[in-house]
């Protein structure tokens, strides 16, 4: 079923780059930011984690966590990280249940999708942004429905 307006998160549990286990429902109460990429250290990929890393200021004022998921195992996720020195979490999803979940897995390559969810407080869908080749776009999409909400 794919997720709209309004859906409820499905609650998950993955594995962080923070070296603990991260846990959809530890941040209800407050809103967040969930980007799905397809791979750490390509090049639509490695645009779109710089751009959430250059804007993370606007996030980190309005109090708003981001977390970025993909496929990619955790030690590849923690190089990917200190390389491009991304001041937020990568979360690792290996069998893309979560990515399948949140409607951000291509069917047949298995690989995510290039989507981004707002979710409110209470862990509702706020906003949806999806675009392959829209890299940049993600962001400001983010900032502008936070800035209505």
């Amino acid at each position: 079923m794919a997720l709209s307006l309004g859906s409820q998160a499905p609650d998950f549990q993955l594995s962080s780059t923070s070296e603990r286990a991260f846990h959809l429902s530890e941040y209800l109460g407050r809103p967040l930011i969930l980007f799905f990429y397809p791979k750490d250290f390509t090049q639509g990929c490695t645009a779109e984690v710089c751009e959430f890393r250059d804007q993370f200021s606007e996030f980190r004022d309005m109090e708003v966590p981001v977390f970025g998921i993909s496929r990619d195992d955790i030690p590849t996720h923690e190089k990917f990280k200190k390389t491009h020195l991304l001041p937020f979490e990568l979360l690792s999803d290996p069998d893309g249940k979560v990515c399948k979940s949140f409607d951000a897995l291509i069917p047949v390559l298995k690989i995510p999708k290039r989507v981004t969810y707002l979710l409110d407080e209470n862990h509702r869908i706020a906003g949806i942004f999806e675009g392959l080749f829209e890299n940049k776009k993600h962001v400001s999409a983010m900032i502008a429905k936070l800035g209505k909400s």
